[in-house]
């Protein structure tokens, strides 16, 4: 699997609109129904990428940590169930249990939520504030599998800090990186 990172759209872009399938209700969610209102932190992910599966625990935590002071959190899946089919629907309720995910889990089968939020990798995390304008686009923190630097969520967390203290986005924000977005 080759290394992606993210594309850093420009800070201020719109959130874009969403329906999507909850792998874990069954049902249709909006974004309307998952942002929060100090924020929002938008995640692609998928069940499979070693870079996700390493993150977990930490995004986790970063959501049970930030929930309860107003920030929406949502993991979207875009990658082509066709061709990983551990990526479908039914792998991906299963796995979202298996992860304790306390964020909806919505799967984008045409791919074009990935595509209209300029999606390149697994994870690529999104932050906007409470007007639905991008404030933070990047990585979680500088660890990756098989290197030395802890996962901490430092990255994520400071820009989620400065999100609810009203100032502005941090400056130095880096892209993240990860498995490419499975395209059909």
């Amino acid at each position: 699997m080759a290394l992606t990172s993210s594309n850093m759209i420009a800070l201020g872009t719109p959130a874009p609109s969403f329906s999507l399938l909850d792998v874990v209700s069954g049902g249709a969610k909006t974004d309307v129904e998952v942002f929060g209102e100090q924020g929002t932190v938008v995640m692609f992910i998928c069940n499979h990428c070693p870079y996700v599966l390493y993150v977990n625990p930490e995004l986790c935590r970063v959501a049970h940590d930030y929930q309860k002071q107003g920030i929406g959190f949502v993991a979207i899946s875009a990658n082509d169930a066709e061709q990983y089919p551990q990526d479908g629907p039914v792998a991906m309720k299963a796995h979202a249990a298996e992860q304790g995910y306390p964020f909806p889990y919505l799967y984008d089968e045409q791919q074009d939520v990935a595509r209209a939020y300029q999606a390149a990798c697994t994870p690529d995390i999104y932050v906007f504030d409470s007007d639905r304008a991008l404030y933070y686009r990047g990585q979680l923190d500088a660890s990756r599998p098989g290197q030395s630097e802890p996962l901490s969520g430092k990255d994520l967390r400071s820009a989620l800090d400065a999100l609810l203290a009203g100032i502005p986005p941090p400056e130095r924000q880096y892209p993240s990186a990860g498995c490419n977005i499975k395209w059909k």
